[in-house]
């Protein structure tokens, strides 16, 4: 968290000689909070010759957040109304020409408009007081936002243990709220408006709810994390507990490494005449069924693999009637004209007769329901003296279905 080590000192002497005018510095990635310190990267010859100017002189200048959208010449127009009024505490040099500063933000200020243009904008600024309204009323509040700022520092990896005891120790609201917002990973958007916002119980109260809702958040991924490494940690115990039951199995010498599952998948791969490829790749996966917890879900995938491996017919071939006068006749007794479709088919079929072994193209049978797609496949696998086997491969829809929806 980016605070001085003494807030409650940062106002009494600054606050008072602050001038009606300062120099202005737009803000593009963050917003700057009352009682924060605040280091800048920045490049534009416009605010490096603004950061000399001001080193030298009072160190004061007004600071404003950007507005989404803006033009690559943004002036204070373009900034929120709303800003800080800031100190400068160090300025740095770089090589590349760039400038490195650490600001102090010391009250919120309203933007009144601009007094100068050249060589970097000065504008007319007036303090905002903070709407502190009943003490009494804040007191539970501000123990509630406590309480959850020190839930999210326990939850959140990347806010140090030491901010805790940094934000017990703070007894004004407005400062409370400020440093949180400061530091709290929302939006820019959310973030001014919390700028924006000068009473400090509504303030608070906003804070509560975007406290929640991180608190929220980080807990939920903590359970999911936690229940993938409880996941993760009770499959590999069981893995290790069925490797060393198997050790044991095998130095008293009863059964062999195969479950019976896998046994079963071996006998079925040698017996269903698989191709010298597939019945590699189907020894591989069995070979990983072994080593694998049967509670996996990939050990389910690969055991449907196998299945349907298996029932494929492997080497089982019908010989093909390659009979024109023959498949003709029954193209015509089937189907009545569709001249043209007829005559492709009798085609293909001549050139499979002309060559055997040539590796044909697939017919494919394009058009709405009802016209015949599927009765030629039947009739093509009279012809050939083939089995017909319908198929759905999923992913299509039938047009007569599709009309019926519109």
């Amino acid at each position: 968290m980016d605070i001085p080590q003494d807030p409650a000192e940062i106002l009494d002497d600054d606050v008072g000689h602050i001038p009606d005018t300062l120099p202005l510095i737009l803000v593009d990635d963050q917003v700057v909070f009352p009682k924060t310190v605040s280091p800048l990267h920045l490049r534009g010859q416009q605010e490096i010759q603004l950061l000399n100017d001001v080193t030298i002189g009072n160190r004061l200048l007004a600071l404003a957040t950007l507005r989404p959208a803006h033009g690559d010449t943004a002036g204070p127009e373009d900034a929120h109304e709303v800003g800080c009024v800031g100190r400068v505490l160090q300025l740095q040099h770089m090589p590349d020409g760039s400038v490195n500063v650490a600001i102090q933000a010391l009250q919120r200020c309203r933007i009144l408009g601009r007094t100068q243009r050249e060589p970097y904008p000065i504008v007319r600024v007036r303090l905002i007081e903070d709407e502190t309204g009943n003490p009494e009323l804040l007191k539970p509040i501000v123990a509630t936002v406590k309480h959850m700022m020190s839930r999210l520092i326990q939850l959140s990896p990347n806010i140090p243990d030491t901010a805790g005891a940094i934000v017990a120790g703070i007894e004004d609201p407005g400062f409370l709220a400020d440093l949180i917002a400061a530091n709290l990973g929302v939006a820019i958007k959310e973030k001014q408006k919390l700028l924006a916002t000068l009473d400090q119980k509504q303030r608070l109260e906003r804070i509560i709810y975007l406290l929640a809702r991180e608190v929220e958040m980080l807990e939920v991924s903590e359970k999911i994390q936690n229940d993938v490494r409880n996941s993760i940690d009770e499959s590999q115990r069981e893995y290790f507990l069925r490797q060393q039951l198997k050790a044991i199995k095998q130095e008293l010498g009863e059964g062999d490494d195969d479950q019976p599952a896998v046994r079963e998948y071996r006998e079925k791969i040698e017996e269903a005449g698989l191709s010298a490829e597939a019945q590699k790749e189907a020894l591989r996966e069995i070979d990983r069924l072994t080593k694998m917890n049967e509670a996996s879900a990939e050990y389910h995938v690969i055991t449907s693999f196998l299945d349907w491996l298996i029932e494929l017919p492997w080497g089982k071939t019908t010989e093909d009637r390659l009979d024109l006068d023959a498949a003709e006749k029954i193209l015509d007794q089937d189907h009545y004209g569709l001249h043209k479709v007829k005559r492709r088919i009798l085609e293909y079929l001549a050139v499979r007769k002309l060559k055997k072994d040539a590796i044909g193209p697939i017919l494919c049978f394009v058009g709405p329901p009802g016209v015949g797609k599927t009765s030629l496949g039947q009739s093509i696998a009279r012809a050939l003296e083939r089995k017909f086997v319908r198929m759905s491969l999923g992913g299509m829809r039938d047009e007569a279905e599709i009309r019926g929806h519109r």
